[in-house]
């Protein structure tokens, strides 16, 4: 599969936008100078790539690093561990599995248990693509802490997914958790009042970082538009599912990937495969999108090369997607990084060696 031109009409409708950072559709932009090099006569400004930050979800600080490929960049703290999360919306999600579906252990949460095994086995682990994040609905909360020992704190995106969650209530605190952030659904409206008190420095540094992924209905990409300049709030968006109903089709994520980069809005990827490239549900026939399916759009993007992202969202073919991962100018890979801060993944060891069969990881492949 060859990359070529020809992407999705409404990426083109969205960089009309008065205000917006834009670039002329189909041009690529000249040659970018690496991070580590410097114009003739100019001292080097950088000296170095970005120092990844774990606090911050990504490359958010300048200092000096051990320099990394623009493919480890991509990778590097990329997968959350989704094991507790349920496919679908919520916990309660009324709709049975389609017929001809996968297996039901395909689509069935973890139990806790295993899910905190897991975790630990991990973080002995430690690799440099696993965030070290596990998400958990708000309704295993206390499922969640009752399978705790206190050994050390746990890392936890926290998933609203129950009434008083969406409306702001959250669990008390527990010393053996550390909340990283919040994921919660809203519409466009609901979050005007919130973004808001962030701009005008209300809430300010002490408040929540949030991910809002907007209910999928008429205006739905609004909700990108009222999140700008309100960092650390975000967006959240779906890359899989057990029903097509679910997952937003080509020209709706490439949509989403480009607002977002526009308009300078953090945001998570949630339901993923634990695959870098995307495929057809054949049970189900929902889409689903890999991790590099996601990261490659919003590159493509990042350097004003609109006219990519269909193919690069439809890519099947995984080691094409990795070539062209391995030539991302790094700079263009810190920039990706600071907008997708993670992928939420089932699995958190499938990711890791598919990226190694793929030759992805360079030194980190020991």
């Amino acid at each position: 599969m060859k990359r070529r031109r020809g992407g999705p009409e409404d990426t083109a409708v969205r960089r009309t936008r008065t205000g917006a950072h834009t670039k002329p559709p189909g041009r690529r932009p000249g040659p970018r100078l690496r991070p580590q090099e410097s114009p003739p006569g100019e001292a080097d400004p950088q000296a170095g790539y970005r120092a990844y930050d774990a606090t911050d979800r990504g490359y958010g600080a300048l200092g000096l690093a051990e320099e990394e490929t623009a493919a480890q960049i991509l990778l590097r703290g990329l997968i959350d561990d989704a094991g507790l999360c349920p496919p679908g919306p919520s916990a309660a999600d009324p709709h049975p599995r389609p017929q001809g579906a996968g297996p039901a252990s395909e689509y069935a949460p973890l139990r806790v248990v295993q899910a905190v095994e897991r975790h630990r086995s991990d973080s002995i682990v430690g690799h440099p693509m696993l965030s070290h994040r596990m998400l958990c609905p708000a309704s295993r909360w206390d499922d969640l802490l009752r399978r705790l020992d206190g050994s050390g704190p746990v890392e936890v995106g926290l998933v609203l997914d129950t009434d008083e969650g969406v409306a702001g209530v959250v669990p008390p605190r527990d010393p053996r958790v550390r909340v990283s952030h919040y994921e919660t659904r809203a519409r466009p409206d609901d979050l005007r009042l919130v973004a808001a008190l962030f701009r005008s420095g209300d809430i300010g540094a002490a408040g929540r970082v949030v991910y809002f992924e907007p209910v999928r209905e008429p205006g739905w990409l609004d909700a990108v538009d009222v999140l700008s300049g309100a960092r650390p709030l975000g967006a959240k968006i779906r890359c899989g599912g057990p029903r097509p109903e679910l997952v937003p089709g080509l020209r709706e994520i490439g949509a989403f990937i480009t607002a977002c980069v526009e308009r300078d809005v953090p945001f998570a990827a949630t339901a993923g495969p634990p695959q870098a490239a995307g495929r057809i549900d054949p049970g189900t026939g929902a889409a689903q999108y890999g991790y590099l399916n996601l990261l490659l759009a919003t590159a493509a993007v990042v350097e004003g090369d609109y006219d990519s992202v269909s193919d690069l969202l439809a890519g099947t073919d995984a080691r094409w997607l990795a070539r062209l991962a391995r030539a991302l100018d790094p700079a263009t890979a810190l920039r990706t990084r600071d907008l997708l801060t993670g992928y939420a993944a089932r699995s958190t060891g499938d990711p890791v060696r598919e990226a190694a069969a793929l030759g992805l990881l360079g030194a980190w492949d020991v």
